[in-house]
């Protein structure tokens, strides 16, 4: 059984985004156990893709950064086989449809049930099409984590009522990326939400300040965040690990004040 709603079983949950290969999987794992033992409640693990359409520049970047690396879906299997000898925390896959499909969809999912995964974000994966995924996510106790997105508005029901593990709110239009201003009316997209499942709920895209995030999470059950922590990755480099660690503690402080 997915480990994800032990993610929010303890108030307000911290949930990081880092992309697997940047700038190599050793400094992955260094800044996956850096961020689990600062406070992280779940870690989304990026497999990278040359067209990842939900990125803005800066995780456009670091799946760049990744591939030339040598980074492949094969090797960051390896390192959370590596990783889940010590790192208990729920993990999940934020990746792209065509990732999936092409490694072979019940191989993929099989391997995630082996290696501890608990579950898979596809956000180019519409509502309507993943049961071309659902059956075999299910089959392997992998949970297919949906987005609820502002144009989402008489659908938000729908998608919240077949939710697994936990519903990602996507805060704005457009593409990842830190954002000044968060202006979408988030509170009554997490009323529709609550009104239609017991599942948490988390915000993310554009959320880098403990602020943010402090405001996020009271909306919500918890604040996703991605482009601040590869920024760190993307001036620090191997010395990132430390630099995250710090981040992460900061705005786990800052959502459980």
């Amino acid at each position: 059984m997915s480990k994800i709603k032990n993610a929010f079983a303890n108030g307000k949950a911290f949930i990081p985004f880092i992309t697997c290969g940047d700038p190599d999987l050793e400094t992955t794992a260094a800044a996956v156990r850096a961020a689990a033992e600062n406070g992280a409640d779940l870690i989304e693990l990026g497999i990278p893709f040359s067209d990842p359409t939900a990125e803005g520049p800066v995780i456009q970047g670091a799946n760049i950064r990744a591939l030339k690396s040598g980074t492949t879906t094969d090797k960051i299997f390896d390192m959370v086989r590596e990783l889940r000898k010590d790192v208990t925390v729920p993990m999940v896959f934020m990746t792209y449809a065509n990732v999936v499909f092409s490694y072979g969809a019940e191989r993929f999912l099989a391997t995630c049930q082996k290696i501890g995964m608990d579950g898979l974000i596809l956000p180019d994966l519409p509502f309507e099409e993943k049961n071309e995924f659902a059956p075999l996510c299910e089959a392997h106790d992998v949970d297919l984590v949906s987005l609820i997105a502002p144009t989402s508005k008489q659908r938000i029901a729908m998608i919240a009522r077949e939710a697994k593990g936990f519903l990602y709110i996507v805060s704005s239009l457009g593409v990842t990326g830190v954002r000044n201003e968060i202006q979408t009316d988030l509170s009554s997209m997490v009323q529709s939400v609550r009104q239609n499942t017991e599942l948490p709920c988390a915000i993310g895209f554009g959320i880098s300040t403990p602020e943010q995030a402090r405001k996020m999470s009271g909306i919500s059950d918890g604040a996703i965040v991605g482009s601040a922590i590869i920024k760190l990755l993307e001036k620090y480099g191997k010395q990132a690990p430390k630099y995250i660690g710090e981040y992460v503690k900061s705005m786990k402080t800052a959502i459980v004040a």
